[in-house]
């Protein structure tokens, strides 16, 4: 049962994460806004999700882990009933910021749970719970393009729904408390933040979600600027990038039973810099479907599997762990939308160049692996 309300847990954030990619073409319509008001919105949601995550760690590790599954829950439920009442700019950032601080709550709260359940096999089964992350990045997207004619505000309410729902669930679920044992004291703080692979995990997060956001809040919007139209561009991110993460997931969990999480991370940033390139060299739906996906199936371990190796390096405080190195993939998150669209500028035509960023931070995240390499051994 306490796998099944975390998988619900990250399948809502799946949906979450691609829902401002999914509603910004809609958005953009309404309220006329340009590249750059669009990186400040995706800006808007990094913050909530950077202070979250920061601060939910060591609320889990010394309350429960129920109590940050609760809150995050109730947040994003919040944000998703109100966002169908903005009235411009300004109320869409209130918003974005709300559903930021629930999600990373969420997310650090279900990764958190599953790395204790599955301690033996934490990879593996981190990779499985965030399979449940690529279904929820693939609803968004499919049910927003083909069942419910792009209407963002019915979309917005769907997904309240289903949070809502997710929320009574866990309420009622039988999490257990902290032991104490393995709670955050402040006393160990100097040895944990002393860590360096704390710090090279947390770079790679940054560098990492910098890249796999860009994909989810860009994409669209890019493919529409080379000509493809609104719903055939939702369908490549959804039966495209999130179809090739979800797979990707689903087959990288038997590889990580005999190959190390650093080999496997290894792998995938080479492949994200090759795909991610492809993807924006081309003008035609079918290679730019095709491209899109191999860039879901190399990004797809490379999240749970960091979050993994945090877990089997840090068996005390090890929300607080977590917590950290998550709030550095929403700096990364951050950092690129804005810088995205300010590349960007004015003209959508010009997301081409700015989107060339992704398979660069890809490139780096080669170097900063090699670097966990050395450290781990």
């Amino acid at each position: 049962m306490l796998i099944a309300a975390a998988i619900l847990a990250i399948f809502v954030y799946g949906m979450i994460a691609a829902m401002l990619g999914t509603i910004l073409p809609d958005l953009s319509k309404r309220f006329n806004l340009t590249p750059k008001q669009n990186g400040n919105i995706a800006m808007a949601q990094a913050i909530g999700l950077i202070i979250a995550s920061v601060s939910v760690g060591p609320l889990m590790d010394n309350q429960g882990k129920k109590v940050g599954l609760v809150l995050g829950l109730g947040l994003v439920a919040l944000a998703l009933f109100s966002l169908p009442k903005s009235r411009g700019y300004r109320q869409i950032m209130v918003y974005l910021l709300l559903l930021g601080l629930g999600g990373g709550t969420i997310v650090t709260g279900a990764n958190t749970l599953v790395s204790d359940i599955g301690a033996e096999r934490r990879a593996m089964v981190m990779n499985f719970l965030n399979l449940f992350f690529g279904l929820g990045g693939l609803a968004t997207p499919f049910i927003s393009a083909n069942l419910l004619g792009r209407n963002s505000t019915r979309l917005c309410y769907l997904t309240a729904v289903l949070t809502a729902a997710t929320l009574i669930i866990h309420f009622t679920a039988p999490i257990p408390p902290p032991t104490g044992a393995r709670g955050f004291q402040l006393s160990q703080a100097g040895e944990l933040l002393g860590h360096p692979a704390l710090w090279l995990l947390a770079l790679l997060l940054f560098l990492y979600v910098a890249a796999e956001v860009g994909v989810w809040n860009w994409l669209v919007r890019h493919l529409i600027a080379q000509g493809i139209d609104e719903k055939r561009a939702l369908n490549i991110l959804s039966l495209g990038f999130a179809l090739g993460m979800l797979v990707g997931r689903v087959a990288v969990a038997p590889i990580l039973i005999t190959v190390s999480p650093q080999t496997v991370t290894l792998v995938a940033a080479i492949l994200m810099a090759a795909t991610t390139c492809l993807a924006l060299q081309t003008r035609a739906p079918g290679v730019a479907w095709g491209a899109v996906f191999c860039a879901g199936l190399a990004m797809a371990p490379v999240f749970p599997t960091a979050l993994a190796m945090v877990g089997n390096v840090f068996t005390v405080a090890t929300a607080t762990a977590m917590g950290i190195v998550i709030t550095s993939g929403w700096i990364g998150l951050a950092v690129s939308s804005p810088v995205i669209g300010a590349i960007a500028g004015e003209d959508p035509a010009r997301l081409k160049k700015a989107l060339l960023v992704l398979p660069g931070l890809s490139l780096l995240m080669v170097a900063v692996n090699l670097a966990l390499r050395a450290v781990l051994r």
